[in-house]
């Protein structure tokens, strides 16, 4: 008997059903719903960052720098693009966050395995923060993974070393940097060099926009997954101001994926 496929719709195609059945409220709270719908949306996010970060790795271990350029745009945009979810959060007013807050702890977006997964698949590695998933088998197998894979930074440095320029050292690296951001023949890496930069930027928003939200949302008051943050960062025990969410966003303001890229801006010349 002939099989009859029903034909493709644009529910089935997107799983919509599946989709619009994974958002479940632990409170009566109304905005409740908006908080789990940006923060699943965030998640999808980062999951196509992942994907075209992974596409910029294996486009720069080929040689393939237009390709690597093009997603690397995507990539910035991409990051933009969610900063819309923050904008979102912020028509919740604190004390609309209060009534269900409490049903959170411990979960936090400090424990989001894919946004960690972005750090390190940058050039952020930090193996802290393994400790986060220790009661999470497949997340911590993930993360061991991507402290071992070649980061982003890892590809470009080894397209740098193919071209034939000298990248050995640190400060090889840097004048290496300097040079493609002055050389006219070397046009094809600086436009690639300004993507890198642009999607390192995009992040730094995002950074920055989540810091201002979270400040808008809690103040001072420490975040619902302090207590996986004091086990995360244990060098700072002895500080107990450290363990607001706020006190500790505001240190990773200063995070760079690619910091020789910006420090390689300052020796920079008009070109004649």
């Amino acid at each position: 008997m002939e099989v009859v496929r029903r034909p493709l719709t644009y529910g089935s195609y997107l799983r919509v059903q599946e989709l619009l059945h994974l958002q479940h409220r632990l409170s009566p709270a109304h905005d409740e719903l908006q908080f789990i719908v940006v923060h699943q949306v965030f998640e999808l996010w980062f999951k196509l960052l992942l994907f075209e970060l992974e596409s910029v790795r294996e486009a720069l271990e080929d040689g393939r720098v237009p390709d690597a350029v093009r997603w690397l745009r995507r990539a910035a945009e991409v990051a933009r693009a969610a900063l819309g979810g923050l904008d979102v959060l912020e028509t919740m007013r604190p004390w609309d966050f209060l009534e269900f807050r409490s049903e959170l702890k411990p979960a936090s977006g400090f424990q989001s395995r894919q946004f960690r997964e972005l750090e390190f698949l940058s050039g952020a590695k930090d193996p802290r923060y393994l400790a986060s998933f220790e009661g999470e088998p497949e997340d911590l197998r993930v993360l061991q993974r991507r402290l071992q894979e070649p980061t982003v930074w890892d590809a470009f440095v080894g397209l740098l070393r193919c071209r034939g320029l000298p990248v050995d050292s640190e400060e090889d690296l840097r004048q290496t940097l300097i040079r493609v951001l002055r050389d006219p023949a070397l046009r094809d890496l600086d436009e690639l060099c300004e993507a890198l930069v642009a999607y390192d930027e995009a992040m730094a928003h995002w950074r920055h926009r989540h810091l201002l939200m979270v400040e808008r949302m809690i103040g001072a008051r420490p975040g619902t997954g302090e207590a996986d943050v004091r086990k995360v960062l244990q060098d700072r025990a002895q500080d107990p101001q450290y363990f607001t969410g706020v006190s500790y966003l505001r240190e990773t303001l200063t995070k760079k994926f690619f910091p020789l890229l910006w420090e390689a801006r300052t020796f920079v010349e008009r070109q004649p």
